[in-house]
C-alpha cells in the first residue's frame, strides 16, 4: 500500500499545526512547527485566506496526516460514522481513535502512530492474548492489548513508556505499566479526545 516517505515535519508545516508525526521531536526546540510556523515552498508565507471550501479541504487534510491515512481509508471510516445513529463528526473520530496502531500510541507503546503502525505490522501485540497485525482493527470496550513476552526488552517500546507523561493518558485507556498491558475501556467522548480539529467540516467537506 502506498504511503508517505517525505518528511513528516513538513506535513506539520503545511497544516501550520502540531500533528505530533516525529515523537520527542515534537516537544523540543528542533520542532519546524515552533521554528518556522507558515506552510512550506516558496510562497509559504504569501498564502493569503481560505475559501469555505479551502478551509474544509483543509481540515479534512489535516486530520488524515494525523491519523497517517490514506484518502480511500479515510473516506471509508467517513461512510461508516455516517451510517450510525448519533453525531456523524463525533463517530467519525471514534473510529479512528478506535484503530490498534493509533491505541499502540495512545498507551505509550510507541512515540508515534506512524512507529505504532510497524510494531503491530511486526507482530509485536496480542489483543486478547491473540497476536494481531492489523493496524486498522478496531477495538471494543473490554478489550486488551498487551505486548508481547519477547518483545518487552525492546528499547523503542520502553523510551516511548519513559516518554508517555508528557502527552497524557486518555481516560477511556487503562495501562499497567509493569505488564505492558493496556485496557481499551470504553468508546471515548469528544470532550475526552481533546483534539485540535474541527471534525464538523469534514462533515460539510463530504456532505457536498
Amino acid at each position: 500500500m502506498a504511503r508517505y516517505t517525505g518528511m513528516n515535519c513538513r506535513i506539520c508545516r503545511r497544516e501550520t499545526m502540531k500533528l505530533y508525526l516525529k515523537g520527542d521531536r515534537c516537544y523540543s526546540d528542533k520542532c519546524a512547527v515552533e521554528r518556522r510556523n507558515f506552510p512550506p515552498g516558496q510562497h509559504g508565507q504569501g498564502r493569503g485566506k481560505f475559501s469555505d471550501y479551502g478551509l474544509q479541504l483543509r481540515e479534512k487534510q489535516r486530520i488524515k496526516r494525523m491519523y497517517g491515512l490514506l484518502e480511500k481509508q479515510f473516506k471509508t471510516y467517513f461512510k461508516e460514522a455516517d451510517r450510525q445513529k448519533g453525531v456523524t463528526g463525533t463517530n467519525f473520530l471514534v473510529l479512528l481513535e478506535r484503530r490498534l496502531d493509533n491505541t499502540v500510541y495512545r498507551l505509550g507503546f510507541s512515540n508515534s502512530r506512524d512507529q505504532g503502525r510497524q510494531l503491530v505490522r511486526h507482530k509485536h501485540f496480542l489483543v486478547n492474548g491473540k497476536r494481531v497485525d492489523i493496524p486498522s482493527y478496531l477495538l471494543r470496550p473490554g478489550d486488551t492489548i498487551s505486548v508481547v513476552e519477547d518483545s518487552k526488552s525492546l528499547a523503542c517500546i520502553n523510551d516511548a513508556l519513559e516518554a508517555l507523561p508528557r502527552r497524557g493518558l486518555g481516560p477511556w485507556l487503562e495501562l499497567d505499566k509493569a505488564k505492558y498491558e493496556g485496557l481499551f475501556k470504553t468508546f471515548p467522548t469528544r470532550e475526552e479526545m481533546n483534539l485540535p480539529v474541527q471534525e464538523q467540516l469534514v462533515v460539510e467537506f463530504y456532505s457536498k
